[in-house]
């Protein structure tokens, strides 16, 4: 979460939240104007709704060299899109899912890392263990951190999901 005072190497992040119409190709026409307009995205999520007609796509976009107004008007002429928010850092709650391939080499070490994160292990044998982490992107860049120390084979994260808090 970075502010107005952001150097020129690093991102302006900010979170598009766009419900839009479960149909085929929607996504790609969202990515086709970020792509045209030379918007970079930064994440990006996408799942249906509690209503299966209804996708949300969640989007943080670097908005260094641009406005998010700007982009949220562009999105607006879309076909299919039918409500973007901007979710603010401080007035959401920001999520993001990473799972890591580890050396076990000291999987209680490891463990312990995973707990102070509230993580826990998805999978292991005695080379390896796959940890599940979920928790607020910057609390998983500290986690990433600490697990380097023991090699990461591989890491995948999901990209941000975002609500705007209950009473913002």
């Amino acid at each position: 979460m970075t502010d107005a005072t952001t150097s020129d190497s690093e991102p302006n992040l900010h979170i598009l939240s766009v419900l839009v119409e479960n149909k085929f190709g929607v996504l790609a026409r969202i990515a086709g104007l970020f792509s045209r307009r030379g918007f970079n995205i930064f994440s990006l999520a996408v799942a249906p709704t509690d209503d299966s007609s209804r996708s949300r796509i969640s989007i943080v976009v670097d908005v260094h060299n641009t406005d998010a107004t700007q982009i949220a008007k562009q999105l607006d002429k879309l076909v299919n899109v039918l409500d973007i928010k901007e979710l603010k850092p401080g007035l959401s709650v920001e999520q993001e899912l990473m799972l890591a391939r580890v050396r076990a080499s000291d999987a209680e070490a490891v463990r312990h890392i995973i707990d102070d994160f509230g993580g826990s292990i998805a999978d292991s044998n005695e080379q390896e263990l796959i940890v599940s982490v979920h928790a607020h992107p910057n609390e998983l860049d500290r986690c990433e951190t600490a697990l380097h120390e023991f090699g990461i084979v591989e890491l995948q994260r999901t990209g941000r999901i975002a609500l705007g808090h209950l009473d913002g």
